[in-house]
């Protein structure tokens, strides 16, 4: 196995916005803290020491012990929750929905990304401490997230038939899906398998994904943190209660959002006059304002006082949506960094003034390492199309007839029939001229028709000898479809197990963990191709 790396910028396949937040942080000054780093973490640790308080830091072991009640720890997680405790313990983040057995692989990769930094970062800064943390988007109700996934290009899904916060979904729905996800492996692969798919349980889904990602991570010391916590909300309480009373965070969006524009900078999200959800059983809906009152959907009017009085005593019931989802992660985290797809890191520039409105320390962004992952077979189907690597990248038609003029050689070299058109299209202008100057434009018209058809005898002969290549025509269709499916990334479609046929999702991580490098944001390309 070799792992080769390419810059985004030197490849079509990503946005100018993308490559700015991975190559290009030091243009974006205006809307983040500090541009990412290696050494930018030691100013980010002097910044969050002065903003995050020891009841603060008090508060989130408790309930972390809480959330941890009924998973047995392994050293490494009980090491790093007592670590939690001292001043000089930072976490390094992500964060994801709760989507169906880790759903697409960058799932797994974002948490890998989160579990090498603080590594690295343990050994460049041996007197703090680093934890990588996993926070789980257990309020989310966006099911098509929690739904469904791809392996081995088969769709699966789960009927959960509930509503509300998809953390608080019964999980009864997942048993046959377990057993679907069991026959695809043979007696002998289902070893691992079936450890995960048991990990994978608990009294709601929120219980179920603590479980399964312990299982896979407890030994790297992910700790995994449910938002849906009553004591991490009162610490949160004062904030949502100046949205209530204010709507701060709509006014700090739209002026950052009006700055954005002027940088032709993507608008990822768009803020509402209350950024809050209203949370109980089978509930989420959007807290709106109606002149001096508020009103939720299924639930009924409040005052502003009986809405305080509410937040007062269940401050679990209000949820954030995603402008203020961050804010809320920022408060009761010892957090220096988080971790996202570009799209999710996109929308963090639209949230600095929302931050400093509560004077709370923005973290480092950082758009998370993506991977490619050409197995033996695409490798095979490479080398019948003549595929060198960086071609991958390249659309299939322009391969196709590269492919093509390349193997006909003299056959297909058009270079003597170009120089006898030019000829002929200069004599033509010329005799035409000659005759009658003021025919000018019917020899240009004469000139195009000559070269139309010129152009579409090469078309036909390159035509044909496609058909007479159709192998090499089906292996670059083969390689597009397997490392691009739908011309997207591999990585946002297949599960983990799709990249495990052999069952080993042992092996699949450790493969992984050798290609993810949380301070090179280049893209990593696993070749198996060579493998024996």
């Amino acid at each position: 196995m070799q792992i080769h790396r390419v810059t985004r910028s030197a490849i079509s396949y990503f946005s100018e916005q993308q490559v700015r937040l991975t190559e290009g942080q030091n243009g974006l000054s205006n809307y983040i803290n500090q541009p990412f780093s290696m050494e930018a973490f030691e100013n980010q640790i002097e910044q969050k020491k002065s903003n995050y308080s020891s009841d603060f830091r008090s508060t989130l072991v408790k309930s972390l012990r809480s959330q941890y009640n009924n998973v047995k720890l392994h050293d490494a997680v009980a090491k790093n929750l007592s670590a939690l405790e001292s001043e000089n313990t930072f976490t390094v983040t992500t964060g994801h929905q709760l989507s169906l057995l880790t759903g697409p692989l960058y799932f797994v990769i974002k948490i890998i990304h989160v579990i090498k930094m603080a590594n690295e970062l343990n050994q460049k800064y041996p007197n703090q401490h680093f934890v990588p943390v996993y926070w789980m988007a257990t309020e989310d109700h966006d099911f098509e997230e929690v739904q469904s996934m791809n392996m081995f290009h088969k769709d699966l899904s789960v009927e959960y038939n509930q509503s509300g916060a998809v953390g608080r979904f019964n999980i009864d729905a997942l048993d046959e899906f377990k057993s679907t996800i069991k026959s695809f492996f043979r007696e002998e692969q289902q070893a691992q398998i079936v450890d995960l798919l048991d990990a994978y349980s608990g009294s709601n889904l929120t219980e179920a994904t603590r479980n399964l990602v312990n299982k896979l991570f407890e030994v790297h010391g992910l700790i995994i943190v449910d938002g849906d916590d009553i004591e991490l909300k009162r610490n949160f309480s004062s904030i949502v209660k100046k949205e209530l009373v204010e709507g701060f965070s709509e006014n700090a969006v739209i002026a950052t959002n009006s700055s954005l524009e002027k940088e032709d900078l993507k608008i990822q999200i768009h803020a509402r006059p209350i950024n809050l959800f209203y949370l109980k059983d089978g509930i989420r809906e959007r807290i709106q304002r109606q002149g001096d009152a508020f009103f939720v959907e299924g639930v009924g009017t409040f005052s502003q006082e009986e809405i305080l009085t509410e937040l007062e005593n269940h401050p679990e019931r209000f949820s954030p949506n995603v402008v203020l989802r961050p804010l809320y992660q920022e408060v009761i985290l010892p957090n220096l960094a988080y971790v996202g797809g570009a799209g999710e890191i996109s929308y963090w520039l639209q949230l600095g003034k929302v931050f400093e409105e509560v004077s709370i320390v923005y973290p480092l962004i950082q758009v998370r390492n993506s991977i490619i992952w050409l197995d033996k077979s695409v490798g095979k189907k490479m080398g019948q199309a003549s595929m060198e690597l960086m071609e991958i990248f390249e659309d299939a038609d322009v391969l196709k007839k590269r492919f093509v003029t390349d193997e006909a050689e003299d056959a297909l070299d058009f270079s003597k029939m170009e120089n006898l058109l030019t000829e002929l299209n200069e004599e033509v202008m010329r005799q035409i001229l000659d005759i009658e100057p003021n025919l000018k434009q019917y020899a240009e018209a004469e000139q195009t028709k000559i070269t139309k058809q010129i152009e579409n005898v090469k078309a036909k002969l390159i035509k044909t000898s496609k058909s007479k290549h159709d192998g090499a025509m089906k292996a670059i269709d083969f390689v597009k479809d397997r490392l691009f499916p739908g011309n997207g990334m591999q990585e946002r479609k297949y599960n983990i197990l799709h990249f495990s046929a052999d069952g080993d999702v042992k092996k699949t991580i450790e493969t992984l963990f050798s290609a993810i490098e949380p301070f090179d944001n280049r893209i990593a390309i696993i070749d198996e191709s060579e493998v024996a």
